[in-house]
């Protein structure tokens, strides 16, 4: 129990035999349930669960018959804590890579009600040099570039670490949202992103704390190869939120802004590529209007696409 709201922990874990134990052990008294969530690990880290849950009582082990991924391991974990009446769940990685010393931050803005959702951040300030010390430079290079795709297909412009997996969420967003739908594999936390700002709830970035274990590969992110896989979820995502929150939910005009983007910077771009084939290879001459009418698509498109990021953005900071 933590400021009279019950608290629980939901790990997910899945060949974390060497970590798992360590990760169950470091949990503070303030959690008042651990759901161990196995994905049908093939080693033995269920036996290192059992141990532990034999130590300490708050720990129940929930295994999945069929692999769906660390996305619905925690998915499972955040169905049975709002089931069992839990105000806010926590989640962390089976690899003892998040330090649950510091999830206080991640809990007081959710009880005081300013957000529904906290996430860590550990390039935030004052964590940015630390993390920048320890964090190999292909992922940070990649958690730039998701990042950055992220934050358009969010909607939460201002969001940063995008792939962190140090979250905490309230109940009530736990039950509101149509978890059926949500990317289940390895992109998850930027799928919940979009889910989270399709169903209009605020989030809070939380500074924490990167730790890497010497001799341990406890990440299973590659970098740029991770941004390209994920890159097709986020499209779609962006696509669903347009429709769900804009268009189902509520109305507002940027969804034609947006789409107005998509149709005119792609139809300028290619009739400015064939005005230039028309001018240099096929030697036949380019018109005023035509040369005009290629610059207004351009530059009404790429106008709109500004506003309508402009607009989205103003309204994700909305409650």
């Amino acid at each position: 129990m933590y400021r009279g709201k019950k608290i629980a922990l939901v790990v997910p874990a899945y060949n974390e035999a060497r970590l798992i134990g360590p990760t169950l052990e470091s949990v503070p008294e303030l959690f008042d349930k651990i759901y161990v969530v196995d994905d049908l690990s093939p080693d033995n880290q269920n036996e290192v669960i059992l141990r532990c849950a034999a130590r300490d009582p708050r720990i129940c082990l929930i295994k999945h018959e069929k692999q769906q991924g660390p996305g619905g391991a925690i998915i499972s974990g955040y169905r049975q804590a709002a089931a069992d009446d839990n105000g806010v769940t926590v989640v962390v990685g089976g690899d003892n890579q998040m330090l649950l010393s510091e999830v206080r931050p991640f809990l007081d803005p959710i009880i005081d009600g300013k957000v529904d959702y906290t996430k860590g951040n550990r390039f935030l300030l004052s964590t940015i040099n630390d993390t920048l010390d320890k964090m190999p430079t292909t992922r940070v290079v990649g958690n730039i570039v998701i990042t950055a795709l992220t934050k358009m297909a969010s909607g939460y412009y201002k969001s940063k670490d995008v792939v962190d997996g140090y979250t905490a969420i309230s109940k009530k967003a736990i039950k509101k949202i149509n978890w059926d739908k949500a990317w289940k594999k390895y992109g998850y936390p930027m799928d919940f992103l979009i889910r989270l700002n399709g169903y209009g709830f605020k989030i809070l970035e939380v500074p924490r704390t990167a730790v890497y274990l010497e001799g341990e590969r406890q990440s299973q992110i590659k970098g740029l190869d991770y941004a390209i896989k994920v890159s097709p979820m986020l499209l779609k995502g962006f696509f669903w939120r347009l429709k769900f929150r804009y268009l189902y939910r509520d109305f507002h005009p940027l969804v034609f802004l947006y789409f107005f983007s998509f149709l005119a910077l792609p139809t300028g771009f290619l009739y400015g590529i064939w005005l230039f084939i028309k001018q240099y290879t096929m030697g036949l001459d380019v018109t005023g209007p035509q040369a005009i009418l290629c610059a207004m698509l351009i530059l009404l498109g790429y106008q709109s696409h500004i506003f309508a990021m402009l607009f989205d953005m103003q309204e994700s900071e909305q409650k």
